[in-house]
Parts: C-alpha cells; sequence; structure tokens
C-alpha cells in the first residue's frame, strides 16, 4: 500500500515519480538494516567498544581539566579580592619613624610606624599583611578579619585585642602606668 502523502504530492506536481521512488527504496533499505543489525547485534563489535572507552576517557580527561581550571579562577578571585581589600584599607604610613618588629615565617622583620599605628597594632585593632612577602601593609582589623578569610597566607600579624582586666583595689601600684614604650 502506497503512501497517501506521497501519492497527493505527486498529483500536485510538487514531486515527481523518480523522487517517489527514491524515498520508498530508502525506505526499505531502513527496514531491511534495522532487521539484520538486529541479528548482528548479538556478538559486540571490539572496534565499538574501543571508541566507546576512548570516548569515556576523553570525557574524564576532559572534566578534570574543567576543573583544574575552575580551581586556577577561584583561586585568582580570592587573589584578586585581596588585593582590592590591602589598596582599599591600606593604612598611610607617612611620617613614620618608629620601627615596629615582628615576625614572619622565621624571620624577624621591621617596619617604619607612627606612634598611634604602634599602639593600635599593640592592641590588635591594626594588622600587618602582605601580597609579596617582600612589602608589608597595615590594614584595619575588620579587614585583616576579611583578608584571614579569604587566604590567612597573607596575614602576618593581627594581635587579639587586649581583654580589660578588672584591677585589684589592694595593689599598691595601681596608680601608676608602665608606659608601652619602655625601653629596657
Amino acid at each position: 500500500m502506497a503512501n497517501p502523502f506521497q501519492e497527493q504530492l505527486l498529483k500536485a506536481g510538487l514531486v515527481d515519480e523518480k523522487r517517489v521512488k527514491k524515498v520508498r527504496h530508502d525506505e526499505a533499505r531502513k527496514r531491511k538494516g534495522k532487521a539484520a543489525g538486529n541479528q548482528a547485534d548479538t556478538a559486540p563489535d571490539p572496534a565499538l567498544k574501543a571508541a566507546e572507552e576512548a570516548r569515556r576517557l576523553e570525557a574524564e580527561r576532559s572534566r578534570e581539566l574543567n576543573r583544574r581550571q575552575k580551581e586556577a579562577a577561584e583561586r585568582r578571585a580570592l587573589e584578586a579580592q585581596v588585593r582590592q581589600l590591602v589598596d582599599t584599607h591600606r593604612q598611610s604610613r607617612e611620617g613614620a619613624e618608629l620601627p615596629y618588629h615582628f615576625q614572619h615565617g622565621t624571620a624577624v622583620r621591621r617596619i617604619l610606624v607612627t606612634r598611634e599605628q604602634r599602639d593600635r597594632l599593640g592592641n590588635g585593632r591594626l594588622g600587618i599583611v602582605t601580597l609579596d612577602d617582600e612589602h608589608y601593609d597595615i590594614v584595619p582589623r575588620d579587614a585583616a578579619e576579611k583578608i584571614r578569610e579569604r587566604d590567612a597566607s597573607r596575614l602576618v600579624l593581627l594581635n587579639e585585642p587586649a581583654q580589660k582586666t578588672e584591677k585589684d583595689e589592694d595593689d599598691p601600684y595601681a596608680g601608676y602606668e608602665v608606659p608601652d614604650d619602655l625601653m629596657w
């Protein structure tokens, strides 16, 4: 039985007899190929297995490469955030003449600060950060905490705030404060 749609197209003159025969021939070939393919599927083809394994390995390599690229992009984004925090919160050391010593790694480093900055560093209201292990910047405590969250290796020094202790009423030296800049 012929396809009624094909017959309508033929009657309307939109297709010719040659084209209709070709389509019928192609459809018959597909039906025969499917029937023959069902019988041939019983024996697995080693080339097909090898191709599937190659596709699987390629997809695995691609996923690994994408994961590495994503991690690198995240590291660059964190580095940019840290750099921006330091740039926007950097304390000016203009007129700094007092040395402030601190430990970075195994070395004791020195940075010149003002008297107010030295007091605030000691009280934990300022912190010292670095971007390149050679240049040190002073930032407020809240910026230093944000930098610690993103990359703890960039935070060099952040003292804990001094706890206010209750004064002993019997202390005979309560009225005498020990100066912060006492040099021995």
